[in-house]
């Protein structure tokens, strides 16, 4: 057997250079490239090996690691988990930046490598910069907290324990079940040491990503249930963009006349006028789907995880007769609410099950159309909707139009959020990609948002990390190429959070757009405060109040556009909808990153449309109004599946 000797760091990248994925007859390269930031444990090992050897992996440089982790998910999650970023980062501090990043990657079961550097296996200089010392374990480190998020941890101590370590890490990330966040942790002296590998451990690689057939036992029991219901209901989950499968779900569902509805991870995978869309489901979901999904006599769950989200807590499937038919790669998944266990691919089941189907008509008559036509006026009413100090949503006490006065004038400006998503709904290509995460805008844009092109939508909801937005708006620019427009809608609580990635994608040349929605608050938390019989307590954006010690002063007004200008933005801020208007058509012209800072009024984003969530209240407490929304979920708690 030939050899090469090399160092650890230096057979890892030659490693990754020859890493390809085929699905399909399509082969890709499975690794773009690596987003780091260099520090003491990885520059002189993995940053020496990517500046000398000859390769094709593209560095970037991050400015936060948690905010590049999140473009590195960004990225995998626009390309449908077939291709990948890598992160590095240094020991400590650098490393725990990116285990945020991690769990967002794992909830979701996005594909991102992560390659942590660590302290000397030797322990000879013990304790180095930035180490943390357990006095009871001495072989713990920092990279240690990576176990509770990885989906795959290893770390390197020898040089030879490299090969088994990525030839697992490669077959976890390109396993559409068990994928997520891979963690390889990497000593700062093993990264330097040299050893004799294999030459065919660098041999072009292609991991082949297949589509599993399901049993046709599973494919027999799930035509019968079918042909034995009446008013079946589909669910559209993520699972259906990354099998590709949503030209065969369309076809599916026209076919069998069977309504569906989608999660934030399945929303785009068909696009919004489809006649059996009835669009996002569940407790940020729409009133046409969520009516026609508590009648259901069967529910059709397909590439979906069933996050209390997308069930309303297992609240909202209120037929006492429904059953549930789960496709699903992955068994864990499949086996939920009880159901009906297909497991296999997306695209090769509903093929299977058409098959077995026939002349199969679900019976819904012209419902389905009516709730459509009757949804289609309330979005028309929100996205038209004007302040009037009367009728918004969601109603909330007095507090309401005191909140909305106040902010108005101290901005001037009386744009509410409903009518702002109404602008950019009409305003934005049919090709652009919105990117989302966190706050009330996700609740928003899973009702109102209507993709006109596949794999549009880009919302991270698995984890509805804060400070994903932006960040992972470059990723999704770097997937999708100069000809098409990103937009991440982001709140002002998020932005603040973490935006660093901005100056990334101006170094880059990557336009990104980013439209901050400023309410001056955390106002999806202060809604659900309120809404639960609280006051509004450390959610708004206030000043101290010296009298009170509380935060119940002024509003805090803070000038976004100054900030992104400062990076090299081109900004903008706007208080109507004229100057809402023209700034959006402005930014298209643009060729750096732009950012439009628009004032909105606090408390007018959508309510629930027929769903519930269920939250935990003090039991014990004097305030009547927490008394009262304790006593309405334990009401409601009784409606709701226990398995």
């Amino acid at each position: 057997m030939k050899t090469i000797k090399m160092t650890t760091a230096q057979a890892l990248v030659r490693f990754l250079d020859n890493q390809y994925l085929e699905f399909d007859g399509k082969i890709n390269k499975l690794f773009d490239g690596i987003f780091t930031i260099f520090g003491h444990g990885n520059v002189l090992g993995l940053g020496h090996a990517l500046e000398e050897l000859d390769h094709d992996l593209k560095v970037y440089q991050g400015r936060n690691e948690q905010g590049m982790a999140h473009a590195a998910m960004g990225y995998a999650k626009q390309e449908l988990r077939k291709k990948i970023q890598v992160c590095s980062s240094s020991v400590g501090p650098g490393a725990a930046n990116m285990v945020t990043a991690a769990a967002t990657a794992t909830a979701n079961r996005i594909p991102v490598l992560f390659l942590p550097g660590d302290t000397f296996a030797t322990r000879q200089p013990d304790p180095v910069l930035q180490q943390i010392e357990h006095f009871h374990d001495m072989s713990i480190t920092t990279n240690d907290s990576f176990r509770a998020v990885s989906k795959y941890w290893d770390r390197i101590n020898r040089p030879e324990q490299l090969m088994s370590a990525m030839l697992n890490a490669v077959r976890v990330l390109t396993d559409p079940v068990h994928t997520g966040a891979v963690t390889i942790s990497l000593p700062q002296d093993v990264q330097g040491e040299a050893a004799e590998y294999p030459e065919d451990f660098f041999k072009k690689r292609i991991h082949k990503l297949e589509r599993d057939r399901p049993s046709e036992t599973s494919i027999d029991e799930a035509v019968r249930a079918i042909k034995n219901s009446k008013t079946p209901f589909m669910i559209c989950g993520g699972g259906v963009k990354y099998s590709e499968a949503g030209e065969q779900f369309e076809k599916f569902t026209e076919k069998f006349k069977i309504p569906f509805g989608e999660t934030q991870a399945g929303k785009s995978a068909v696009v919004w006028n489809h006649p059996q869309n009835l669009g996002g489901i569940g407790t940020t979901g729409n009133k046409a789907s969520n009516t026609m999904a508590k009648e259901a006599d069967l529910v059709i769950g397909v590439g979906t995880r069933y996050t209390d989200f997308t069930t309303a807590s297992k609240w909202l499937f209120q037929n006492p007769n429904v059953k549930f038919i789960n496709i699903n790669v992955g068994s864990f998944d499949a086996g939920k609410m009880d159901a009906i266990k297909i497991v296999g691919d997306a695209k090769v089941a509903l093929m299977a099950i058409e098959e077995g189907l026939g002349n199969y008509k679900a019976k819904h008559g012209d419902k389905v159309e009516k709730v459509k036509d009757s949804w289609m006026e309330e979005l028309n009413r929100i996205f038209n909707i004007k302040y009037t100090g009367k009728n918004f949503i969601p109603e909330i006490s007095g507090h309401l139009d005191h909140v909305i006065e106040e902010f108005g004038n101290q901005t001037k400006s009386y744009l509410t959020q409903t009518s702002a998503l109404g602008i950019l709904d009409r305003c934005l290509e049919e090709s652009s990609v919105i990117v989302g995460a966190a706050g009330s805008l996700p609740g928003d844009l899973q009702r109102v948002w209507r993709p006109k092109k596949p794999n549009t939508y880009h919302m991270e909801y698995g984890y509805s990390c804060m400070g994903y937005e932006v960040s992972a708006a470059l990723g999704v620019k770097i997937s999708v190429g100069k000809g098409t427009e990103v937009y991440t809608m982001v709140g002002d609580g998020s932005y603040m959070m973490l935006h660093s990635e901005l100056v990334t994608s101006i170094q880059e040349k990557q336009k990104i757009n980013i439209l901050l929605f400023d309410n001056m608050s955390f106002g999806c938390i202060n809604n659900l405060q309120m809404g639960n019989g609280m006051g509004s307590f450390g959610t708004e954006f206030r000043y101290r109040c010296d009298d009170t010690k509380q935060l119940t002063g002024d509003l805090i007004p803070i000038d976004f556009a100054k900030n992104a200008e400062s990076y090299g933005c081109k900004t903008y801020s706007v208080k109507t909808e004229e100057e809402f208007i023209a700034a959006i058509e402005d930014s298209k012209k643009q060729s750096v990153s732009t950012l439009i800072d628009i004032k909105i009024l606090p408390k007018t984003m959508t309510d629930g449309y027929g769903a519930w969530w269920r939250v935990a209240g003090s039991q014990i407490t004097d305030n009547k109004g927490v008394q009262e929304a304790v006593a309405s979920v334990e009401a409601e708690v009784k409606k709701v599946r226990k398995y």
